[in-house]
């Protein structure tokens, strides 16, 4: 019986050997198949890496490959590239690629290239991943648009340990008595290398790494069609005695976003920090300015006394907040926000604020978003209420909608001042108890729960319809034009927008 099973162990261990090939790859003839023949990275600022781009390589053939090589076109390349998973020499040449039969391989591509690499005239840079076999040569081209900018950062000196210390402004301190520091670049009427920095103009975008700060007694003025883009953790501070004026026009707005060119980051949330017009900056203007996927679109914090003003403004996909104002005054017209974590606009802390024909939207996917936010306390260390009054909420011929039941919300303090009124307003509101909300059940002045009907509130367009609940609602509220420079006429319509007749219903 033991002879017989040593016996039967060979036997299945001849059979399983004998069914066992090595693979045997030939030289590959250049009949590889690809998932594209251009790859087109998106634009990218000078000296900015881009996103990786992919490229898939098919061996259609029964045969088991080898690619003698791979490699990019051009020697000093600013093209990277990994082929299944390997870094090859340099990110640039590969050699002896295996694939097998009815296979496939993944080539990742990235690029950080100067606008000087690129063609002068279209600032267009090229080159291509070469499929070489020896006997045959094929080719995908590579192809991306290399953007100027002017660039702002902080400086930094390097320490003997070879880190860095960067320049930093401290704004106050915490509760515990500790500065707060931010990593930051003052700007300087005379910059060695961008001139004016008070002064940024439409001739290429700006590009904005740390906070850029505008100091005590300085005006930054922005100019129709100028575009800032921020890295992440980035912003402007306007400081203590320091102005903005984001004044663009309706042919030539002004842009607030992220440094991210590529269309997937279009309307991603919190991929820069915010503009914040800290307490006692004074006579801000903002007018015909777009400010995309910030963490804190617009933060006003205690203004100088003065009312600023902000009009046929558009704020989208805010992390956390589109408007945080805190003790603010301000009036605003031809407003709109769309998306946010916790609030389109809040308005805390107190402060004077005036809405006319503005159009708050929330559709963040979340149970507790709402498009307006209003109060009038903080709570102490002691969880104490500490009272600031809330001087007047006036909001005329404004919306206030968004994916919740309720998307206004009050939060009144046991004493202070809590002064707010809606004319002719359509909300999304539920239904309460409260006598602080009893005013929204007036048919006469507010339209409760019908919908705007806007046109897209995923792509941002927060146009009305001819259908539209907000149609033909309002009153006059002395705003001429709507946000698109469209005469107002009686009878008038809620939101930023005037009513249009949409392609569908045509």
């Amino acid at each position: 019986m033991r002879n017989f099973i040593i016996l039967l162990f060979i036997g299945i261990s001849i059979s399983l050997s004998s069914c066992r090939q090595d693979f045997v790859f030939e030289a590959s003839t250049g009949d590889l198949t690809f998932s594209k023949d251009t790859i087109y990275l998106d634009t990218v600022f000078t000296n900015i890496g881009s996103s990786t781009y992919t490229l898939k390589v098919y061996n259609r053939s029964n045969k088991d490959i080898k690619i003698p090589l791979i490699k990019l076109g051009k020697d000093d390349s600013k093209y990277r590239i990994t082929v299944d998973g390997m870094t090859g020499e340099n990110n640039h040449t590969f050699r002896d690629v295996e694939m097998l039969a009815k296979d496939s391989m993944y080539i990742f591509v990235e690029v950080t290239a100067d606008v000087a690499d690129s063609n002068p005239a279209d600032f267009i840079y090229t080159d291509q991943i070469q499929f070489d076999t020896g006997t045959n040569f094929q080719k995908v081209d590579l192809v991306t648009l290399i953007q100027d900018a002017y660039f702002i950062y902080p400086s930094r000196t390097q320490n003997p340990d070879n880190s860095y210390t960067y320049e930093e402004i401290n704004l106050g301190v915490d509760a515990d008595g500790n500065p707060i520091p931010f990593r930051a670049s003052v700007l300087d009427e005379n910059d060695p290398v961008n001139g004016n920095e008070f002064i940024w103009n439409n001739s290429k975008p700006y590009v904005i790494y740390g906070y850029a700060v505008v100091p005590d007694g300085k005006t930054l003025n922005i100019e129709p069609g100028a575009q800032i883009h921020f890295h992440a953790d980035s912003g402007l501070i306007v400081g203590t005695g320091g102005t903005l004026k984001s004044i663009g026009t309706l042919q030539n707005q002004i842009v607030f976003e992220g440094d991210r060119l590529e269309p997937i980051f279009s309307d991603v949330p919190g991929q820069w920090g915010t503009i914040w017009l800290t307490a006692g900056s004074t006579a801000n203007e903002i007018d015909y300015t777009t400010i995309k996927n910030a963490t804190v679109g617009l933060l006003i914090d205690s203004n100088d006394g003065n009312f600023m003003t902000i009009k046929n403004t558009q704020i989208y996909d805010s992390s956390n907040l589109g408007i945080y104002a805190k003790t603010a005054k301000i009036k605003g017209e031809n407003i709109v926000i769309n998306t946010a974590g916790v609030a389109s606009l809040a308005c805390t802390l107190g402060g004077s604020y005036e809405f006319k024909h503005c159009t708050f939207n929330n559709n963040w996917s979340s149970s507790k978003q709402v498009a307006v936010l209003l109060d009038n306390y903080y709570r102490d260390e002691n969880n104490a209420q500490v009272p600031f009054d809330l001087i007047q909420a006036d909001f005329i011929n404004c919306i206030i909608y968004g994916s919740n039941t309720y998307e206004l919300r009050f939060d009144k303090g046991e004493t202070g001042i809590f002064n707010s009124s809606f004319t002719k307003c359509l909300v999304k509101f539920g239904t309460s108890n409260d006598a602080l909300y009893s005013f929204i059940y007036d048919e006469n002045n507010i339209k409760r729960n019908k919908n705007p009907k806007f046109l897209n509130i995923f792509t941002n367009q927060l146009n009305i319809g001819v259908d539209s609940e907000a149609k033909e609602f309002g009153v006059d509220a002395d705003v001429p034009l709507d946000i698109l420079g469209m005469p107002r006429t009686a009878p008038y319509d809620v939101g930023a927008y005037n009513w249009v007749t949409f392609p569908e219903d045509n």
